[in-house]
């Protein structure tokens, strides 16, 4: 058996797809769901558990729990794993969002191929977050980007075939910038005559990048990762296969997938390469500005809940790159816990919008009306969502975002400044279009008599949204206990590399 917990991340998905496999009716497919994602969540926390106690006991490397396993010896090529504070919570997160969308996916057409590759894009989810090697964790990027083209294209709904194509397209060529990023840290990874790695504390301690192939690099790995993370102009792929995507999908895309933009940006393009981070990062603030802004006003004039919540994410989304970039620790932090809670707060809602959708059989919110009369606990699961989407205190979103706006803030110069008041603007923005579906949704009178005759929730969809809500409200009630669990990312080591404040 493996010695060292992080590679169970890996082989509990696999095993769930060879579960899958042998099982012969729905029920069986369902409990090999929901049984894998129950254990990959206690993983997590026990993970969690282990962490922190060797935190507390003085353990400051920059990663725990590392472990190495040859692949490919000539290209010095690893499956190397290791985790600090951010990787854990994005473990925790993804974990999660698979057993609420495991829920959400209870009546789902086709369900044994259907999960599948939904369990196989977990697969790739995972193996990135507990990857240290560049090699493998590219290779798990891909694994975790492959299976939507399916997942939208026979089970999504409108024009899916258009939608998954855009998808599949844009984050291929995403990928083709961020491979010649990699290979080109690989060929400079080591000082004159040494060992060329994949690794990225070995890279990060060598210190051989120089500053003008940072210079060049740094550009390709950051709009490679900023794809994924719907950075403006490369997000229209973003609305157009959220709106088409199946629940869980929409579920895991939004809530995990695009945050591997968010940790790949950290991770490789600003730990790497710290000093073309310093020098061209106004560049990628003004990008990022624009998308936080820009991604708010759409959402107001849509007319498409699933529209409305996939333009909320790419601003949510941009904010979380623009926080990024102000490298600073307060800034950096609030940048994690904004992955935390948009993963949380969007994969509520599109799960919210997929219960209400397979009801009405309408996502426009100009034929809907009055649903808090007729569903009360979904409209309530509703307005707790886009409370916490317009950053109601108590809640996750108002956490995340303060802790953004006041590291953002912390920057003397106009520039910095002056971006940041933009940003705060895309609050007032999210409480129009938040509130304006709110009470056209679920207040004022039915606009359909035939809604009358529809149902609430049932006991699986109030196990997928209630789980979600109580992780909302932990991180929005107890916003110091994930403060201190990423601060500890933040070791003398990055501090040196980075040259954070």
């Amino acid at each position: 058996m493996f010695s060292n917990i992080l590679i169970y991340f890996v082989v509990i998905p696999l095993l769930m797809l060879l579960g899958l496999a042998l099982c012969r009716n729905i029920k069986q497919i369902r409990t090999v769901a929901v049984a894998g994602s129950v254990v990959l969540t206690a993983l997590s926390v026990y993970l969690l558990v282990e962490y922190l106690g060797l935190r507390a006991a003085g353990d400051m490397s920059p990663m725990l729990f590392c472990d190495s396993w040859t692949w490919f010896a000539p290209l010095n090529i690893n499956l190397a794993v290791g985790v600090d504070g951010i990787s854990i919570a994005m473990l925790l997160l993804s974990s999660i969002i698979v057993f609420a969308g495991s829920f959400a996916s209870w009546k789902i057409d086709q369900p044994k191929e259907f999960f599948l590759w939904l369990i196989l894009l977990s697969t790739g989810v995972f193996g990135f977050f507990i990857s240290i090697d560049l090699f493998t964790m590219f290779m798990f990027y891909e694994v975790a980007l492959i299976p939507m083209y399916l997942l939208i294209g026979v089970w999504g709904s409108g024009n899916k075939n258009y939608s998954a194509m855009k998808l599949t397209l844009m984050l291929m060529g995403g990928s083709a910038f961020l491979m010649l990023g990699l290979i080109g840290i690989y060929y400079h990874s080591a000082p004159a005559g040494g060992q060329l790695t994949w690794n990225i504390l070995e890279i990060a301690k060598n210190d051989a990048i120089s500053h003008g192939w940072q210079t060049f690099l740094f550009p390709m790995t950051f709009v490679g990762f900023g794809v994924l993370g719907a950075m403006f102009p490369f997000h229209t792929w973003s609305p157009d296969g959220h709106a088409s995507a199946p629940t869980a999908v929409s579920m895991l895309h939004a809530g995990v997938l695009m945050k591997l933009g968010g940790y790949g940006c950290f991770r490789v393009a600003i730990y790497l390469m710290p000093q073309a981070a310093n020098e061209l990062a106004w560049i990628f603030l003004i990008l990022t500005g624009i998308s936080v802004v820009y991604g708010a006003f759409s959402a107001c004039v849509q007319t498409d809940l699933k529209y409305i919540n996939a333009y909320s994410s790419v601003s949510h989304c941009g904010l979380v790159l623009f926080a990024i970039l102000m490298l600073n620790t307060t800034a950096m932090t609030g940048a994690i816990m904004q992955m935390l809670s948009h993963g949380l707060m969007t994969a509520l809602f599109f799960a919210l919008i997929g219960m209400i959708y397979g009801r009405t059989h309408t996502r426009d919110i100009r034929l809907m009306g009055g649903l808090m009369k007729i569903m009360p606990f979904l409209a309530v699961c509703y307005v707790i969502a886009g409370m916490a989407s317009l950053g109601l205190p108590g809640l996750s979103g108002f956490v995340a975002e303060m802790t953004i706006f006041v590291g953002s803030f912390q920057h003397a110069d106009m520039f910095h400044r002056v971006f940041t008041i933009v940003a705060c603007c895309s609050i007032v923005i999210t409480a129009v279009y938040i509130l304006r579906v709110v009470g056209k949704l679920l207040f004022g009178p039915v606009f359909d008599k035939h809604h009358l005759e529809l149902t609430d929730a049932t006991w699986w969809e109030r196990t997928s949204t209630v789980t979600l809500i109580l992780c909302v409200a932990a991180i929005g009630c107890f916003p110091n206990f994930f403060n201190e669990l990423i601060n500890t990312t933040f070791s003398p080591d990055i501090f040196r590399v980075l040259g954070l404040n």
